[in-house]
C-alpha cells in the first residue's frame, strides 16, 4: 500500500554560533503572520455560535457542528502534516494551507445557509491544520538551540494577540453587523498573507526519495478523527430538557460516543503498529522514534494535560459569563482580552528566561499558578464582580504562558532534526485531541450541573461551571510534579554532522 513520491524537506539547520539569516527570518514572521490569521479566525468564530442559531434557524445540535467539523478535520489532517513537510516544499506547503484557508473563508463568507458554511468551516480547518505544524518545524530548523526560547517568547506576543483580539472583535462585529463579517474581517489579511507569502517564503530542504503510506492515512484518519467525533459527542449528549425524545435522543447519542469512539482507538492501536514497522525502513507517516526522548515525552505529556485544562476552560468560561452572569458577547471579550495580552507581554521575558536557566523555573511557578486560578474558579458565582472574574482570568493566562512556551522549545529541542516535523505533528495532535477531551467532558459536567437545577437559571449556570472548574483544577495537579523532571536539552542535541 506505498506510493512512490520524491520528497523535499529534509532539513538541516545552521551552527549554533550562526545567527538566523534574514532570509530565514523573513520565512519565520511570514509564517508566523499566516498563523496569526487562523488563530484569529478561530477565536472570533467562538463567540458567534449563538448568533448562528438565530440567524441559519438551527437548533444548537447543528451549531455545535460548526465546532466539532473544524476539529474533526484538524485531528484528521494534522497526523499526515508530519510527512508533508518532508515531501514537499517550504513554499508548496505554505501556498496549498493558505490557499485551502482563504477559499475556505470566502465560501464562509458567501454560505448561503448552514450546509455550505459547515463545508467552508472544513476547508478552513484544512489549512490551519498545517500551519502551525510548518511554523515550528521551520523555527526549530532555523534557530540555533541558545535562542530558540527567545524566538519563542517573540511569536508568543503575535500567538497572544490574536485570542486578544478575536472575541473583543467578534462581539463589535456581531453587536452592529452580520456574522458573515466576520469572516469578511479575516479574508483580506489572509489573502495579503497567501500572496506575500508565496512570492517571498524560500524553500528549506532537500529532495530525497521516499514512500507514502496509503494503509497509515486511512488508520491515521479513523483513529484520530474517530477519538475526536466520539468526544465530541460527549459534550453534545447532554440535554436541558426531559421527556421521550430527550431519552431516545440521549440513547442514540451513547450509542454513537460509544461507536465512534471503539473505532478511533482500534485504528489507533493499528495506526501505531504499522507506524512501528515502517519506521524501520524510514517509512512511517508519523515516526513514533520521537517517544524514544524522556524528556519529548514527559513534555507532551505535561503539554496535554495543559491542554485538556486550557481549552476546557475557555470553552465553559465565556458561557459562565453571558449565561450566568448577564454580560454581553462584547463584554465577554473584553474580559479576556488583558489576560491574552499580558500572555503575549511577558513572552520576551519568559523566552529570556528559559534560554538562560531552561524550563523547571518557568513551569513549577506556572503549574503551581494555574491549579490554584483553577481553584478559584470552583468559588464564583452569578454575583461574582466583573473586575475579580477579569483578574483571576489574567493570572491564569500568565500561568499558561509560563508553560507552553517552555513546553513546545524543550519537547522539540529533545528531537533530532529529522524528526522535527514528526514531533511538531504530534505536538499539534496532542493538542487538539486533548483539546476536545477538555471541551467534552467540560461541557458535559456544565450542563449536569445546570440540569441538577438551582434557585435561578443564572445561578443554575453557576452551579454547573463551578463543576467543571473543579475537574479542571483537578486534572492540572500532576502537572506541578512533572515541572521537577522537565529539563532543558544539551545543545548539541539536534546539531547536524559536519556543523
Amino acid at each position: 500500500m506505498h506510493v512512490d513520491a520524491v520528497q523535499t524537506g529534509s532539513l538541516s539547520r545552521p551552527s549554533t554560533a550562526t545567527p538566523v539569516a534574514r532570509n530565514d527570518n523573513r520565512v519565520i514572521w511570514l509564517l508566523l503572520a499566516a498563523a496569526f490569521v487562523a488563530i484569529l479566525n478561530e477565536t472570533t468564530m467562538g463567540v458567534a455560535i449563538p448568533h448562528l442559531i438565530t440567524d441559519l434557524g438551527i437548533t444548537a445540535v447543528l451549531a455545535q457542528w460548526l465546532t466539532t467539523a473544524f476539529m474533526l478535520t484538524m485531528a484528521v489532517v494534522i497526523p499526515i502534516t508530519g510527512f508533508l513537510l518532508q515531501r514537499l516544499t517550504t513554499r508548496a506547503v505554505f501556498v496549498t494551507a493558505m490557499s485551502l484557508f482563504s477559499a475556505g473563508t470566502l465560501i464562509a463568507f458567501l454560505a448561503p445557509g448552514f450546509e455550505v458554511l459547515l463545508i467552508a468551516r472544513v476547508v478552513q480547518a484544512s489549512g490551519t491544520a498545517i500551519m502551525m505544524p510548518l511554523l515550528m518545524t521551520t523555527v526549530m530548523t532555523l534557530v540555533p538551540p541558545q535562542t530558540r526560547g527567545r524566538m519563542m517568547g517573540r511569536i508568543s506576543i503575535v500567538m497572544a494577540l490574536a485570542p486578544a483580539i478575536g472575541p473583543t472583535l467578534s462581539g463589535f462585529i456581531l453587536d452592529n453587523f452580520s456574522w458573515r463579517w466576520i469572516f469578511g474581517v479575516v479574508l483580506p489579511i489572509a489573502l495579503v498573507a497567501l500572496g506575500v507569502g508565496a512570492r517571498l517564503i524560500h524553500n528549506i530542504g532537500e529532495k530525497r526519495r521516499a514512500r507514502v503510506d496509503i494503509l497509515s492515512i486511512v488508520l491515521s484518519a479513523f483513529g484520530f478523527g474517530g477519538l475526536v467525533y466520539g468526544l465530541a459527542q460527549i459534550g453534545g449528549g447532554s440535554s436541558h430538557g426531559g421527556g421521550a425524545d430527550a431519552d431516545a435522543a440521549a440513547t442514540a447519542s451513547a450509542l454513537t460516543l460509544w461507536v465512534a469512539l471503539s473505532i478511533g482507538v482500534v485504528s489507533l492501536a493499528l495506526f501505531v503498529w504499522r507506524q512501528l514497522r515502517l519506521q524501520k525502513t524510514d517509512d512511517a507517516l508519523l515516526d513514533l522514534r520521537v517517544f524514544r526522548s524522556g524528556n519529548f515525552s514527559l513534555s507532551v505529556a505535561h503539554f496535554a494535560v495543559m491542554s485538556l485544562a486550557f481549552f476546557g476552560t475557555i470553552t465553559v468560561l465565556p458561557l459562565f459569563a453571558q449565561n450566568a452572569m448577564g454580560l454581553s458577547p462584547l463584554e465577554t471579550g473584553l474580559v479576556v482580552l488583558p489576560g491574552s495580552l499580558a500572555m503575549g507581554l511577558a513572552g520576551p521575558l519568559i523566552g529570556r528566561i528559559y534560554d538562560r536557566w531552561g524550563p523547571r523555573v518557568l513551569l513549577l511557578p506556572g503549574s503551581i499558578l494555574v491549579v490554584v486560578l483553577l481553584w478559584v474558579f470552583t468559588t464564583l458565582s452569578e454575583t461574582t464582580p466583573i473586575w475579580e472574574l477579569l483578574v483571576t482570568q489574567t493570572f491564569l493566562s500568565l500561568g499558561l504562558a509560563m508553560s507552553f512556551t517552555p513546553l513546545f522549545t524543550a519537547s522539540l529541542g529533545s528531537l533530532e532534526p529529522r524528526f522535527y516535523s514528526h514531533g511538531s505533528a504530534i505536538v499539534s495532535t496532542v493538542q487538539q485531541v486533548a483539546g476536545a477531551a477538555g471541551i467534552a467532558v467540560m461541557i458535559t459536567i456544565m450542563n449536569a450541573g445546570y440540569v441538577a437545577g438551582a434557585a435561578s437559571d443564572q445561578a443554575a449556570w453557576a452551579a454547573g461551571a463551578r463543576g467543571a472548574f473543579l475537574f479542571a483544577a483537578i486534572v492540572a495537579i500532576p502537572t506541578i510534579i512533572s515541572a521537577f523532571f522537565i529539563r532543558k536539552p544539551d545543545d548539541s542535541v539536534g546539531i547536524p554532522a559536519g556543523h
